[in-house]
């Protein structure tokens, strides 16, 4: 039977793809071990999702395990086999704070892990499609050497430039720049997909995402801006905005839309293949104007500071 495996089930765009290509006809295996609590709190936790996914979608089987084991990756690509015809990369530790907390424990995941499940992929289903969800901080901090200009609300690339219409396109680099530690674990893993598709001809690809949202998220302070500011406004908890007054903008994109992308992607594969992902000028908004949104959602005065 057509088998699709995919990381970080349980999380956000793993648990989309779960139901999405569950609906589609594939089996579906999800490797998730809730690591997402580790990382942030109780309240993070991922494990709620589990047992939703397995009532609601047909065929989907789950294994508690660490993307890191080379012993336990390899017992479930061998015994998927040739079946699996889909790779769905989407676990990783997302937070750059937490990565500076525990820059070793971070690299090994997002960059050995992807590492190793790339050998299984190569080893036990070579013709499978590779799908990494990686992230725009592998550009680190050269967008902000963008010409920016400052509004009331927001700041906003200068309305000249190629950029401001289409959005930052794969050209720029991600060299002379400051990244995160976080940034430099997923530009690593990001490198590896690529050169997997280009040196031995597998069927991979990056999409770099930046805010990703949904109801599935687990929001925390951490990760997941829009889940937890929205959390902030129906608890009535107070929201602290860091750096550049609150007028950063950011582009959304839904993880049900962000999905659809990637089944594009495996029904018309290429190797070593990079996509910029986002909302683009049809969904974004700045941090001041997202409270705002809240505000006018949840009917409760935000506080921020």
């Amino acid at each position: 039977m057509e088998t699709a495996i995919v990381t970080g089930s349980l999380g956000l765009v793993g648990a989309e793809s779960v139901r999405f290509l569950t609906a589609s006809g594939l089996k579906v295996i999800g490797i998730d071990n809730d690591m997402r609590r580790e990382f942030f709190s109780d309240d993070a936790s991922t494990k709620w999702n589990r047992k939703t996914l397995e009532e609601e979608c047909p065929g989907y089987v789950h294994y508690f395990n660490d993307i890191r084991s080379e012993s336990n990756m390899e017992k479930i690509f061998y015994e998927y086999n040739q079946d699996i015809k889909l790779v769905i990369h989407a676990a990783a530790q997302p937070s750059h704070d937490w990565a500076k907390k525990a820059p070793v424990t971070d690299f090994t995941i997002n960059a050995n892990g992807t590492l190793n499940l790339l050998g299984m992929t190569q080893k036990f289903c070579s013709d499978a499609v590779f799908i990494y969800l990686s992230t725009n901080k592998v550009y680190g901090d050269l967008p902000n050497n963008l010409p920016l200009v400052e509004h009331d609300t927001r700041w906003e690339i200068e309305s000249t430039h190629p950029y401001y219409e289409r959005g930052i396109d794969e050209s720029m680099s991600i060299d002379d720049s400051t990244h995160s530690l976080f940034g430099v674990s997923k530009a690593a893993a990001d490198l590896l997909v690529q050169e997997y598709g280009r040196n031995f001809g597998l069927k991979t690809a990056c999409f770099r995402g930046g805010c990703l949202t949904g109801s599935q998220h687990s929001g925390d302070k951490l990760h997941g801006f829009l889940s937890y500011l929205m959390i902030c406004g129906m608890k009535k908890q107070e929201y602290t905005v860091i750096g550049y007054k609150g007028k950063q903008v950011r582009d959304n994109i839904h993880s049900k839309d962000l999905v659809k992308a990637l089944y594009a992607f495996y029904k018309n594969p290429k190797a070593g293949k990079v996509y910029n992902i986002g909302g683009g000028r049809l969904s974004n908004c700045s941090i001041i104007e997202a409270i705002s949104l809240c505000e006018e959602i949840t009917g409760n005065k935000m506080a921020w500071s």
